[in-house]
């Protein structure tokens, strides 16, 4: 029992780390977690990796844990920034694996991150979905908007990032999606972006 709460305890403390921790829950007996073990191993000896921490636990042994971050099979990688998740992997999927930890392993704090991310086009929108392919009414209806005044914009899913989802409310003092962004300012959600847009003020932004 002591040796399981000491595993629990190294557990908490390595996910709350600004910097990326690995975490595999694995079990014994499956024979397709030690390809993600020597996977893991291996990237844990390569310098451009050594800023992350690599954990390993045994899902019976953590089962409160296993169910909060919903694990129903191993091999199952998890990855946490702050205490949050931000990415899970099932499976035996060690090219997804590897370029999920690429993608986050040099994000730096999550502030940078959002900073990063609202900056990356002149005219950003945090949505449900794609502009392809809207996965909530008020996120297709500001495509809509947008589209119809042939904005050039990108989009960010947040139902794939739930550390971005839950960080961007606080950053922008904003509790709702979509958010649309001009210029790294918040401009709003579907009811100012309509206004906006009836009052033409939006056009102006977006071609200014």
């Amino acid at each position: 029992m002591p040796s399981l709460l000491k595993a629990l305890a190294e557990f908490k403390e390595a996910i709350s780390n600004e910097n990326l921790t690995v975490v595999h829950f694995s079990e014994e007996w499956a024979e397709q977690c030690k390809q993600i073990d020597d996977l893991l191993d291996l990237l844990s000896k390569q310098d451009e990796y050594s800023s992350i921490k690599f954990f390993k636990i045994l899902s019976t042994d953590m089962p409160e844990a296993a169910l909060q971050y919903k694990v129903t099979a191993v091999p199952t990688v998890l990855l946490f920034r702050n205490d949050q998740l931000v990415d899970s992997i099932q499976g035996v999927d060690p090219k997804t694996i590897t370029q999920k930890i690429m993608k986050y392993k040099d994000c730096g704090s999550l502030e940078e991150r959002l900073k990063s991310l609202i900056n990356h086009s002149k005219v950003m929108l945090f949505m449900k979905g794609s502009k392809i392919q809207p996965r909530c009414g008020f996120s297709r209806q500001i495509v809509e908007i947008l589209e119809g005044l042939g904005a050039n914009y990108e989009t960010f899913d947040i139902l794939t990032d739930e550390e971005v989802r839950q960080g961007l409310k606080t950053y922008s003092d904003w509790p709702t999606y979509p958010q649309l962004y001009i210029n790294g300012e918040l401009v709003g959600g579907l009811d100012i972006v309509r206004e906006m847009n009836s009052s033409g003020e939006l056009k102006k932004m977006l071609s200014a």
